[in-house]
């Protein structure tokens, strides 16, 4: 086993609370002048390449043999707490995909999280540079913000804007803020042949971006359905991850 795998099962011991909505979790440490600056209220801006249509762009981690190992640097400004539980998330994605996870030495591309203002990724692998997800001091350390963010940098968008998300979800846009509809458009998204997933850790909630405390999202087949509470990835949102990386777990 790798010292880092080693040290990832060690650290695996420890525990973390989750919060009741991952969404309204993001969105809170997200509020203010570096809300201003996202699109879909967690992605820094970079360019208009699509989570599920990543093959395409380039933004894919590279794979060698049967992993895709994507070095890691975490701030040395963490509490012993914050960076068990960013570890400890790491963890979580050996268990069921080929994502590996090893310290960076020299590697020019490398994710490097740090405690900045909110919780946010971009979105996919940066190319010939390094990446920063931010996980806000008290603010972003639940395992499911972790991982939504984690997802993001691997390449993945919100579910709600997959191409089919029009059989399963209604979008109500006179309850969504001013300057905020652009969040809610469909992409032409490759979905990888996994079913829409309503209960994914990648959906927004009912009541993201509401400018009137109404919801802006529905399930079509079950509108009291509620949204954004997954406590870790899903087993499609996994599939997603495996599909795209050609996993064989």
């Amino acid at each position: 086993m790798t010292p880092l795998f080693i040290i990832l099962l060690f650290l695996a011991l420890t525990s973390a609370q989750d919060t009741d909505d991952v969404t309204e979790e993001i969105a809170k440490a997200n509020e203010g002048t570096i809300g201003n600056r996202l699109e879909d209220g967690d992605i820094m801006p970079e360019t208009s390449r699509n989570a599920h249509s990543c093959t395409a762009t380039g933004c894919k981690w590279p794979k060698s043999g049967r992993y895709v190992r994507v070095p890691i640097a975490i701030a040395s400004s963490f509490s012993r707490s914050e960076r068990t539980a960013i570890i400890r998330t790491l963890l979580t994605f050996y268990r069921s995909t080929c994502i590996r996870f090893l310290w960076r030495r020299t590697q020019r591309e490398f994710l490097y999280f740090y405690p900045g203002t909110g919780c946010w990724s971009f979105l996919g692998r940066r190319v010939g540079r390094g990446q920063a997800i931010s996980l806000q001091h008290g603010r972003c350390f639940s395992t499911r913000t972790i991982q939504h963010e984690v997802l993001h940098a691997l390449g993945f968008h919100h579910e709600h804007r997959r191409s089919d998300r029009d059989s399963y979800i209604q979008i109500l846009t006179n309850n969504i803020k001013p300057g905020k509809l652009n969040e809610f458009k469909k992409a032409s998204t490759n979905n990888l042949g996994v079913p829409y997933d309503l209960n994914s850790i990648m959906h927004y909630g009912n009541y993201y971006f509401t400018r009137n405390g109404r919801q802006t999202i529905i399930a079509k087949g079950n509108p009291r359905l509620r949204l954004g509470t997954a406590t870790s990835m899903t087993r499609n949102d996994i599939a997603l991850v495996n599909q795209l990386y050609q996993c064989s777990v």
